[in-house]
């Protein structure tokens, strides 16, 4: 079992920092030429002959925005792909295609042919991205956890969960399912994943204690899993830096899939043009490049990127941030914030770390209330420790003091570095 003594779980500043060290070479300016021609190729085929329900559905799917998360584009990339595949499979092409495979003198069977495989290349690749980053991070996970029956059971019940799901979606699939019908359980299941971890970082009271010390979770895994998919967590930092270039990858690869459905749907009527198969070849080869080149990339990102740090290394990150304050907390003293709350279901919302020597320099922290009626209440404890980093209480309204004591040093004072804000209640947009 890994040691998890002075650590704490990454934080967006220090991700910021990390990530410093791979940029992302921009994708080829094809990607976007080649997605505006495809969709003016759809355009000109959707004039041609009236939309289907569902052909209308892809066509707002192409005009809308991308998914913000990047493991939701990394699943719909994974979609369109098998939908790709599909269309390109002989017995799907347009009767008079399987009879007839010619453009001019250009026979299409071996260029349609050559797309499949490219295209099921690269979802091969796709999915072992997926299962790999899936078993990096779980095994990070329980080098954490102690390597005893416990751990063990642990495992066991992960298989047997995810034996479960495979079997949903095996039965999905006997029953006729569509692709689509199957992503939507898939995706589902994953966010089952993120809410089952959700629940566990955020546990309280009995099942903390049993989490905790019977399970033997460490404090800051159940820190770290509370956070880490938090829409202004840690992971935001990573959208912001790498989810432009697959937010372009996915509308290319659903307008390359919505345009070869339109070019089947339409075959009879309207005959694939020479402009129309240079314009899809094309399209079909800059994606497989750089969606691949992206996925390997990110596969190198996630395969170095820390779960926790040291609370020495936040705090030189942090204290450069311009939104931390900075004070000096003498010995045998306290520093104190205030913070008035009108609206009820507001956050307090507080993030903290000292500056780090060889000794080791903990303080008091804890979270006073006052109500209007003056009675006042503990709602954090008092506890030592070092940092705390992104963590909050719902807020009832009333007087809420923030107290760091030094009180009980008699010699050192304490560099704290921190940030504290009030956050009002907010209306929380429908999940996806």
């Amino acid at each position: 079992m890994a040691s998890t003594e002075g650590l704490v779980p990454i934080t967006r500043a220090y991700l910021s920092s990390y990530y410093d060290k791979y940029p992302f070479v921009p994708l080829s300016d094809d990607v976007a030429t080649l997605t505006s021609e495809i969709r003016s190729l759809i355009t000109d085929l959707q004039t041609h002959t009236p939309l289907t329900q569902d052909e209308s559905v892809l066509v707002d799917e192409v005009d809308a925005q991308p998914p913000h998360k990047i493991d939701e584009n990394m699943w719909k990339n994974r979609e369109h792909l098998e939908e790709i595949i599909f269309l390109l499979d002989r017995p799907h092409w347009p009767t008079t295609l399987q009879q007839q495979s010619k453009l001019g003198d250009v026979e299409l069977a071996p260029i349609f042919a050559e797309m499949k495989v490219k295209f099921e290349n690269t979802l091969k690749l796709l999915e072992y991205f997926q299962s790999k980053n899936a078993d990096n991070v779980f095994n990070t996970v329980m080098s954490y956890m102690p390597q005893d029956f416990r751990g063990t059971l642990i495992r066991q019940q992960r298989e047997r969960s995810e034996r479960t799901k495979q079997a949903e979606i095996d039965a999905l699939v006997k029953s006729g399912v569509s692709i689509r019908d199957r992503y939507a359980l898939l995706w589902k299941q994953q966010m089952e994943r993120r809410r089952q971890l959700a629940q566990l970082g955020s546990a309280t009271g009995v099942y903390k204690t049993l989490v905790k010390y019977l399970v033997g979770v460490p404090q800051v895994l159940l820190d770290f899993i509370r956070q880490i998919n938090d829409d202004d967590g840690p992971m935001e930092e990573q959208r912001h830096r790498y989810g432009p270039p697959l937010y372009s990858l996915t509308k290319m690869v659903l307008s390359i899939r919505l345009l070869i459905l339109l070019m089947w749907t339409r075959f009879d009527a309207r005959k694939i043009t020479e402009n129309e198969l240079a314009i899809l070849e094309q399209a079909v080869n800059v994606y497989t490049t750089e969606f691949e080149r992206f996925i390997k990339f990110m596969g190198e990102v996630f395969a170095n990127s820390p779960f926790f740090i040291s609370a020495d290394e936040v705090g030189s990150i942090d204290s450069r941030n311009d939104d931390y304050k900075e004070i000096s907390v003498p010995a045998g003293k306290t520093h104190e914030v205030v913070l008035s709350v009108d609206s009820i279901n507001s956050y307090i919302a507080w993030d903290f770390s000292l500056e780090q020597s060889k000794m080791k320099l903990d303080i008091g922290f804890s979270v006073e209330y006052t109500n209007s009626s003056g009675e006042k209440s503990l709602i954090l404890p008092y506890r030592r420790c070092e940092s705390d980093q992104g963590n909050f209480c719902t807020c009832m309204a009333g007087t809420y003091k923030l107290v760091w004591d030094n009180s009980y040093s008699t010699f050192f004072k304490k560099a704290l570095f921190y940030k504290v804000d009030c956050i009002p209640p907010v209306i929380e947009p429908a999940q996806e």
